[in-house]
C-alpha cells in the first residue's frame, strides 16, 4: 500500500461549532481503485497510522485475508493524529502550531473528513468497512451517516457509546499529560513527553488482562525480593509510544473517544443502531476489560443484520490486534466474498 495526501481547501465545520480553515488527510491505498474490485475500508485505532500492513501484518497484504492484490483497500489517518492528517501539531493561519489551541474533534468529524476523501477517490460503495476499538466507533458512524454506502461491516472490540469506565481511563491519561509541566507550557511539540509515557502505562492496564500479564510478565526468579519485570515492561511501552507519537495528538484523540455516542441527536443508541442496514459481524474478546462482551452483545441485538462472535484470548482488548487467526476465521465465516 502506498501513502498519499488529500487536501480540502474549504473550511471544515466541526460538530462543536468551531472550524478548520482547511484539512489534510494522509491515507494509504492499493493502486487498483479503478479496476472494479471490492472496496475494503479499514479504520485504525488510537495511535496507529494509515498503513494497516504495519500494524495488522498478518491480515493485510499480498495473499492475506485483506489481499492488497485482490481488493481495493483504503485506510485514512484520523483527523487529530500526528501521522500526516491535520492535527494539533499542524500550523494555524499565523504559521504557529496549534498544540492546545487545536479545536476539539468528534468521531463524527473524523468520519465526515474521511467521507470527503471517499468522494475525492470516486468510490460509490464500500463493500466492507472494518475497525477495532476507536476504529469500530468510526465504522459505526459510517454505517449510520452513510448507510447507502456500506454493504458489510466488521466491528471488533468496541461499543455503541463510550462508557463511564472508558471515559475514566481517558481522563486518567489526560491527567498524566498535564502532570508533566512541559505539556501546558507548549514550548514545542515535544511538550508532555514524560506525561505521555505515564499515560501509555495507564492505557496498557485497560488494553491487557490479569491473565496476560501473568503469562508474559511473571518474574523468572521465584526468590526475587522485589518484582520488577512488569515495571520494566510499563516503562518500555511508555518510551516506545513517546518515541513515535506526541502528547497533543494523544490528548485530542482521547477526547474524540469521549464524544462517541451513536445515539446523540438520533433518539438514543437503540434507535440509531436500528437504522444500520449493513450486514454486520461483531467480534468481542472474552478478556476485554475496556469493552466487555456485554457491549458487543448489545450491538448484535440492536443492529438488524448483526451477528456476534466471541474470541477467547489471554490478552484483553489487544486481542483484536493479536488474535489474528481467530479473527480471520470468523470474518471468512460471515463475509463470503473474502473466501
Amino acid at each position: 500500500m502506498n501513502r498519499h495526501y488529500y487536501r480540502s481547501e474549504s473550511p471544515f465545520e466541526l460538530e462543536s461549532g468551531e472550524s478548520l480553515k482547511q484539512i489534510e488527510i494522509c491515507y494509504h491505498t492499493t493502486d487498483n481503485i479503478s479496476r472494479g474490485r471490492e472496496v475494503i475500508w479499514i479504520c485504525h485505532a488510537l495511535t496507529a497510522n494509515s498503513n494497516p500492513e504495519e500494524w495488522w501484518p498478518d491480515l493485510v497484504g499480498k495473499g492475506k485475508l485483506f489481499d492488497t492484490d485482490k481488493y481495493t483497500i483504503i485506510c485514512a489517518n484520523m483527523l487529530g493524529s500526528c501521522y500526516g492528517s491535520t492535527g494539533p501539531t499542524s500550523c494555524d493561519e499565523s504559521g504557529r502550531q496549534y498544540l492546545l489551541a487545536f479545536p476539539e474533534i468528534t468521531v463524527r468529524d473524523i468520519v465526515r473528513s474521511q467521507n470527503l476523501l471517499r468522494e475525492y477517490l470516486g468510490i460509490e460503495k464500500i463493500d466492507l468497512i472494518v475497525g477495532g476499538s476507536i476504529g469500530g466507533f468510526q465504522a459505526i458512524e459510517w454505517s449510520i451517516m452513510y448507510p447507502e454506502i456500506i454493504r458489510h461491516m466488521v466491528l471488533l472490540a468496541c461499543n455503541a457509546q463510550v462508557s463511564p469506565w472508558g471515559t475514566a481511563f481517558n481522563e486518567s491519561q489526560r491527567m498524566a499529560l498535564f502532570s508533566d509541566s512541559s505539556f501546558e507550557k507548549q514550548e514545542s511539540q515535544e511538550g508532555g513527553a514524560k506525561g505521555l509515557e505515564a499515560a501509555r502505562s495507564i492505557a496498557l492496564l485497560s488494553y491487557r488482562s490479569f491473565r496476560g500479564y501473568g503469562i508474559t510478565q511473571s518474574e523468572c526468579d521465584e526468590n526475587k525480593i522485589f518484582a520488577e519485570r512488569a515495571c520494566s515492561y510499563q516503562r518500555y511501552q511508555g518510551k516506545k509510544l513517546r518515541d513515535r507519537f506526541d502528547a497533543y495528538s494523544y490528548y485530542y484523540l482521547t477526547k474524540s473517544i469521549d464524544s462517541h455516542n451513536s445515539g446523540r441527536g438520533r433518539g438514543g443508541v437503540t434507535a440509531a443502531l436500528s437504522t444500520v442496514s449493513a450486514k454486520t459481524l461483531i467480534i468481542g474478546i472474552d478478556s476485554d476489560v475496556l469493552f466487555p462482551v456485554e457491549e458487543q452483545e448489545f450491538l448484535a441485538e440492536s443492529i438488524r443484520e448483526g451477528v456476534l462472535e466471541v474470541i477467547r484470548s489471554d490478552f484483553g482488548h489487544d486481542g483484536f490486534l493479536l488474535e489474528w487467526q481467530s479473527i480471520e476465521n470468523r470474518i471468512k465465516k460471515h463475509i463470503k466474498f473474502l473466501n
